[in-house]
C-alpha cells in the first residue's frame, strides 16, 4: 500500500501551478515542442496533486501530510 504524502494545501497549490502550465502551453502556438513539454509537465504536476502521491517526496524522504493522517492511513 502507498502512503500518500502530500498534504492539502500542497495538492492545492500543485493543481493551480498545472492548470496555470496548461494555460501556457495552449499559449505557446510559435514554439510547439515548448507547448508539449509544459503540457506533459502539467499533466504530471496535476496527477500528483490528485493522487496525493509525490514519487521525489519518496526519494528525499519528505511528507507534507498532517500527522494524524499519515497514522490512520497505515
Amino acid at each position: 500500500m502507498v502512503i500518500k504524502n502530500v498534504g492539502a494545501m500542497d495538492a492545492g497549490i500543485r493543481a493551480l501551478l498545472g492548470v496555470a502550465l496548461l494555460a501556457v502551453s495552449a499559449a505557446l502556438n510559435e514554439r510547439p515542442l515548448l507547448a508539449v513539454g509544459a503540457g506533459l509537465i502539467a499533466l504530471v504536476v496535476i496527477g500528483t496533486a490528485l493522487f496525493r502521491i509525490c514519487p521525489l517526496y519518496m526519494l528525499v524522504g519528505a511528507n507534507t501530510c498532517p500527522r494524524d493522517v499519515r497514522a490512520s492511513r497505515r
